[in-house]
């Protein structure tokens, strides 16, 4: 599969993950939750795959707990044990490879600029903070790794900026994605909850460039 398909086949899932999720818990039943369980750790602790769709699996896993297929407070302790492990991963790994990160092929050095970026401006509650950013998620505790955080004040964001993240998502989803406006208009909803995501990072996107230009 090419890049182009492999996109195209994300950004599907990323809309359509009510549809994709029915589909698994018809066919696996209760091994669904070992595959969210793997989906997140994946997502939040493996520093080259940033790309899987963390927030809206856990706003749709939600919905489908809502409608009695998988158990709310089960799925709620499985994902944020797996987004708190995932992240203790990456932290390891990244004090493991520490700045030889920078030279590797599979990583982009502009995902870890604009992390250490942010760890500037925010310090250890980046950790926190960027639980809610797509891709500044994946990378945040790489960083924090390679930067020799010490574990100990790491760990304390990590756990619970995890289970927050996990809770507000899959409890959003249990008590409002299965309301009929939502029901319909899916896609829509999930365009939504990644435009919120993303925004501060935008925001910091902004601040950054218009203090550089008033540094001119």
């Amino acid at each position: 599969m090419d890049i182009v398909a492999l996109f195209k086949l994300l950004v599907d899932m990323l809309l359509h993950m009510d549809e994709y999720l029915a589909e698994i818990i018809r066919q696996y039943g209760v091994y669904t939750y070992a595959l969210l369980f793997v989906v997140i750790f994946v997502e939040t602790g493996v520093v080259i795959m940033p790309f899987l769709p963390g927030d809206s699996l856990l706003f749709a896993a939600g919905t489908f707990a809502a409608l009695g297929d998988l158990n709310p407070w089960l799925l709620f302790a499985l994902l944020a044990t797996a987004a708190v492990l995932g992240d203790t991963a990456n932290y390891w790994i990244g004090h493991r490879l520490g700045g030889r990160a920078y030279n590797s092929r599979w990583i982009k050095r502009e995902y870890l600029d604009k992390t250490h970026a942010f760890f500037e401006k925010h310090g250890g509650k980046t950790i926190f903070l960027a639980r809610f950013v797509p891709i500044v998620r994946t990378f945040a505790p790489f960083v924090a790794g390679m930067g020799e955080m010490t574990y100990g004040y790491f760990l304390s964001y990590n756990v619970v900026g995890g289970i927050t993240w996990v809770g507000i998502f899959v409890f959003l989803g249990y008590f409002f994605g299965n309301i009929p406006f939502v029901r319909n208009n899916f896609e829509v909803v999930i365009i939504g909850i990644v435009l919120v995501s993303v925004l501060p990072a935008v925001w910091e996107w902004w601040k950054a460039r218009k203090e550089a230009q008033e540094k001119k």
